[in-house]
């Protein structure tokens, strides 16, 4: 029986999603081509300015009222004109609003960079403009693709993972990203797949246990357990107190573990295991080794979960093919289509049995022991 729900809808957000593709590549359709090759060229410099308003803080300088740039410059620490002139450019392409002459506030975009607003995603930008981040796209990027290297490692002389090991400050930075991917990919892994036929839910490289969470308050029967790096469910537990409501936290529990060597075991058929964004970071041969490590502990009753972006055959969409082209930059991973995803199930002694929909980006790839 399929653990599809609400496929109508999913069905609809495919469609929107299709058509909300064919509107981003309006431009190229009716824009003079020199000028949109300078346009995308120098987009560039609208993600540098972002970054700085996100790192100066503003949105939540702004809060919910309006300032003169003056004293905006004043409480974020930074020149008048010069603030003026980047929030002038940022308002422009609509990212907050100038209501008077060099009076600016939020809008419905800066909001999203505001501290405690619940689709915050300021430290993704913080992250995908750091140093780290950056210094792969612009210094490396062509002699990746002459030599097929890895740009992250080319200019950091480290592998992403062990160099998040080495730089705890990173390592911090992008957990904080990750766990705002929610405001990007929204709650239908928790609404469009059936999870009230599990009793528990281990959840693989789950960081703090967000995505967990968000399953367990709409099914009160689960437990979860999250299994991660030492440093990452370190004070998993302790983030959570005073944010969730106690019952629910007495639910969800945290184990450090490793995909490639220490995977709890399952209890039963009713426990799932869940990778939600994991193997798009790794190699085949590493995706292989994970797979066969989880398949091992399922047995032959668990069920397991893999949350993943399922790429098209031909002609991806601006998100994905993006999305995958950051995978190469930093990692030996990628976006795979659901022939790769095939084909590395076979290697792995699993087996496919339904594609989940979702209201999303990604898609939920059900697999069992072989």
């Amino acid at each position: 029986m399929s653990l599809q729900r609400n496929a109508i809808s999913v069905r609809l957000f495919a469609v929107a999603m299709k058509f909300g593709a064919w509107l981003q590549n309006l431009p190229n359709r009716i824009t003079p081509p020199p000028f949109r090759l300078v346009q995308i060229g120098s987009s560039f410099w609208q993600s540098r300015a972002l970054y700085v308003a996100a790192r100066l803080d503003i949105a939540t300088l702004l809060a919910d009222g309006e300032l003169p740039v003056e004293e905006i410059a004043v409480r974020a620490h930074a020149h008048p004109d010069a603030t003026y002139r980047l929030l002038r450019m940022l308002a422009a392409i609509g990212v907050f609003e100038e209501v008077a002459p060099r009076h600016f506030r939020n809008n419905k975009l800066s909001n999203c960079l505001r501290e405690g607003d619940p689709q915050n995603v300021r430290d993704m930008i913080l992250m995908h403009n750091s140093q780290e981040m950056s210094r792969p796209w612009f210094e490396q990027l062509e002699q990746g693709v002459r030599s097929g290297g890895i740009p992250f490692v080319l200019a950091h002389g480290q592998e992403f993972y062990a160099y998040q090991d080495a730089h705890p400050e990173f390592d911090a930075l992008f957990a904080r990203a990750m766990d705002s991917v929610e405001a990007l990919a929204g709650d239908s892994f928790a609404t469009d797949f059936d999870w009230s036929r599990f009793e528990r839910i281990i959840d693989v490289g789950g960081s703090k246990g967000s995505k967990s969470l968000a399953i367990l308050k709409r099914h009160p029967h689960l437990r979860a357990l999250v299994v991660d790096r030492p440093q990452v469910i370190a004070g998993a537990a302790e983030y959570w107190q005073g944010r969730e409501d106690a019952a629910l936290l007495q639910r969800i529990s945290y184990t450090a573990g490793d995909v490639f060597a220490s995977v709890p075991q399952a209890h039963g058929s009713r426990d799932i295991y869940l990778l939600s964004a994991v193997l798009h970071g790794f190699g085949d041969d590493e995706c292989i080794a994970a797979l066969r490590n989880v398949a091992n502990a399922a047995g032959s009753g668990a069920t397991i979960a893999v949350m993943e972006m399922v790429m098209p055959d031909a002609q991806a969409d601006t998100a994905s093919a993006a999305f995958d082209m950051q995978m190469f930059m930093a990692t030996r991973g990628r976006e795979r289509t659901l022939v790769e995803w095939r084909q590395l199930f076979d290697q792995s002694g699993v087996v496919l049995q339904e594609v989940v929909g979702l209201q999303s980006f990604g898609k939920i790839l059900l697999l069992r022991a072989g």
